[in-house]
């Protein structure tokens, strides 16, 4: 059988749930019925070590962030030209113009576009940003034959945009469940890392350092935390948190909990960190399909989250949901959960990676990835 032949196109490997999502269904496709293809716009390859190491090919384009380039474009036209793909899948919102224009000029390519956001937040959201969704809303009903997004909230929000909604199709972010693993010893490795008891409790937050995030907000509700929990501990790691981020430290110790916070940067031994916390967190005012919520939830851990982009489907009822931008409801939810026995916490971390395994697992996800590839190429 004549393998299927795909390129992905992405804006780069920088840390990120996409890029992420889409090393992981790399690694995970049916070699024996595809044939895929990697093309990054930017050079950045910080997460691309992986599919170097397992032979996919990679190829970058040379663009710089933010600059318009259509020497960049031309290139990517004669690349995908020349490979001559059944599938062109592009992933995120400037790689869906870039690349599903230049895919205009192969013969039999069919598009497929791949959402990874949800609301665009005013004032925090770049103009070029706002501009290629406009376009890519007036585009999308020629060009792409499908526009899988992560989210159902994603979904809803595009389609209000003027998305083609008869081509949107929800796939939600996948979690390697064999990865992503509870681990009875990184409960007191990390403690022993950190300097604190044993026994202390840790409430944790994965996310790189960016105004969607707000740290802000996870800072202020770990004070209001302390001050009936003074025992307690916070974790934080990610690109940018560390103690060099002077706007990161001045608030903590504006809110004097820096004998409390621990700031560890970017960690490449990110699921033993999940398995060590408590309680894992998400602060963020946008998401669309939160990784950092899933990972934790299938390191058995439970999450309280605030409820933007796919967040309270995730969770379900094995964690709690709190509003965004509020302080003071997100050290509620931890303390509800931190007032359980630990035996009912283990129950809900339980149940917690069982629903991960049930609805989002990687193997599944990554098939109905190839099930959308394989319809289209029949066509």
């Amino acid at each position: 059988m004549k393998k299927i032949r795909i390129i992905h196109l992405i804006n780069s490997f920088e840390f990120g749930g996409a890029e992420a999502m889409l090393c992981n269904l790399l690694l995970r496709t049916d070699r024996d019925r595809f044939e895929p293809s990697v093309v990054a716009l930017i050079d950045d390859l910080t997460m691309a070590v992986p599919i170097l190491k397992s032979g996919i090919p990679l190829k970058t384009m040379g663009m710089k962030p933010g600059v318009p380039d259509p020497r960049g474009v031309l290139r990517l036209a004669r690349h995908l030209r020349r490979e001559r793909p059944a599938i062109v899948q592009t992933w995120m919102d400037h790689s869906n113009l870039i690349g599903g224009l230049a895919a205009t000029l192969v013969p039999g390519a069919r598009v497929v576009w791949g959402v990874h956001h949800s609301n665009h937040v005013a004032g925090l959201t770049k103009r070029s940003t706002l501009l290629t969704v406009n376009a890519c809303a007036v585009l999308s009903h020629r060009v792409p034959a499908r526009v899988i997004l992560c989210s159902e909230h994603s979904r809803k929000l595009y389609a209000e945009r003027g998305f083609a909604a008869r081509k949107l199709k929800v796939i939600p972010n996948g979690f390697d469940t064999e990865l992503f693993h509870p681990d009875s010893e990184a409960r007191s490795s990390i403690r022993r890392e950190l300097g604190i008891d044993a026994n202390a409790k840790l409430i944790g937050l994965v996310a790189r350092h960016d105004p969607l995030k707000d740290h802000a907000n996870f800072l202020r509700a770990a004070a209001k935390l302390i001050e009936t929990h003074p025992e307690i501990h916070f974790l934080l790691c990610g690109a940018n948190v560390n103690e060099q981020n002077s706007q990161l430290m001045d608030l903590v110790r504006e809110l004097r909990i820096d004998s409390r916070c621990h700031l560890l940067g970017p960690r490449r031994d990110v699921p033993r960190l999940y398995a060590a916390m408590d309680l894992n967190s998400s602060s963020s005012i946008s998401e669309a399909f939160p990784l950092a919520v899933g990972e934790a939830m299938a390191c058995g851990v439970p999450c309280v989250a605030t409820d933007v982009g796919d967040s309270a489907l995730m969770i379900g009822d094995t964690g709690r949901v709190v509003p965004p931008s509020d302080s003071v409801a997100l050290a509620r939810g931890w303390a509800e959960l931190l007032a359980l026995t630990p035996e009912s916490r283990a129950h809900l971390g339980t149940a917690a990676r069982a629903r991960v395994r049930e609805l989002f697992d990687l193997s599944a996800v990554t098939r109905r990835y190839e099930e959308v590839y394989q319809e289209l190429a029949k066509v």
